[in-house]
């Protein structure tokens, strides 16, 4: 067209044709040369980024591998630091498990000895305890044999003093009464003795405080004089004259008292073998109702105890007697007894030289 358009322009012959074709052709060559530059340089362009992109995928490509590879290996290195772990902790449960059965069966074997001493300190007592009324019952006995000889003799005898023989009659039925009584008393202490000694059902009974704390005073008193007849102690007893019966389990409370009281004495003894003047021992057992509360309050004027000593008296294993009289476990197995069995309290007031008291508190089954 644009040939065209310059032949229609200008009216040339046929030689100046083949000069002006040419020409043409250069001007048509200059007008496409520019963009078609253009063009290539654009080509070159996008070859090269492409061939910068093609090796940047490549290495992102290989880079993804390598880290495949890594992730891997680091899965796999993990897998085995946790088999190794996990038997290593394997190990060591079994070696924890093993150590807290050897210690569980430590304690028990403890608490079975520490018993064992209670029982021991019980059996004392209440040997000393019994011969009391067993004499009584020997004394009676006797007494009564001689009355019935001299009753028979004065059967035997021509005129008979009818008087005298009711008066004999009447001795030996109080004889007898005397022999009854005491014969429970005995027959109530051996009782006591076997409940003690017998594993505790767990099941709870209505009892007279009043009666059970005195009858263990006198069992531990006793059980000490056993060990030493020397040994003399004031004991004073304020009992509460209005407490109801108490649901407990009899056989554990009797444990407590028996552990409060062999302290108590061991403490007045312990002052009294280091005083030069003249100290007289004083154990005190007082009962009562305070604040909806049951309380036994044993005290005593013995060596009384440290601050040191007071924060610990209740820990297990902890014991300030000498090695072989105790395993300072008595007052912690009672301090369980009070307070995870009964679901009382068990304190301690205390001053250094002048004396202790422990103060047992239970709940009282009328107040809600």
């Amino acid at each position: 067209m644009l040939m065209g358009i310059l032949v229609g322009k200008y009216k040339m012959s046929a030689a100046e044709d083949w000069v002006m074709i040419p020409m043409v052709m250069l001007v048509l060559l200059a007008m496409f040369s520019i963009p078609l530059g253009l063009s290539l340089s654009l080509v070159r362009d996008y070859a090269r980024t492409y061939r910068t992109l093609q090796k940047k995928l490549q290495e992102v490509e290989q880079l993804s591998a390598q880290a495949m590879i890594q992730e891997q290996e680091k899965q796999q290195l993990l897998a085995r630091q946790n088999e190794v772990l996990e038997h290593q902790v394997a190990d060591r449960t079994a070696e924890l498990t093993k150590s807290l059965s050897d210690l569980q069966r430590t304690q028990q074997q403890l608490i079975q000895k520490e018993k064992m001493a209670s029982l021991g300190e019980l059996t004392a007592g209440i040997a000393h305890e019994i011969q009391n009324p067993l004499n009584f019952v020997n004394n009676f006995s006797e007494v009564s044999d001689e009355l019935v000889d001299e009753l028979r003799a004065e059967q035997h005898k021509p005129v008979r003093d009818t008087g005298l023989e009711t008066e004999l009659l009447d001795d030996l039925k109080q004889n007898l009464q005397k022999i009854t009584q005491h014969g429970k008393r005995a027959s109530a202490i051996v009782k006591g003795m076997l409940e003690h000694s017998r594993s505790s059902s767990g099941e709870h009974q209505s009892i007279n405080l009043n009666a059970l704390a005195d009858e263990y005073l006198q069992i531990a008193y006793q059980g000490l004089r056993a060990k030493d007849k020397g040994f003399t102690v004031e004991l004073a007893t304020d009992f509460g004259a209005d407490l109801p019966l108490l649901e407990v389990i009899p056989q554990e409370i009797g444990r407590v008292l028996l552990n409060v009281y062999n302290n108590a004495f061991y403490a007045v003894r312990q002052k009294q073998k280091t005083t030069n003047f003249d100290y007289r021992p004083k154990v005190a057992l007082q009962t009562r109702q305070e604040n909806g509360r049951i309380l036994i309050r044993v005290s005593d004027n013995g060596t009384g105890m440290p601050e040191s000593v007071k924060e610990k008296i209740f820990q297990p294993f902890f014991t300030t007697k000498p090695t072989g009289e105790g395993t300072g476990l008595g007052l912690s197995l009672s301090y369980d007894i009070i307070t995870n069995g009964h679901g009382g309290s068990l304190l301690v007031e205390s001053q250094e030289g002048e004396g202790s008291a422990f103060i047992i508190e239970l709940p009282n089954p009328g107040v809600e």
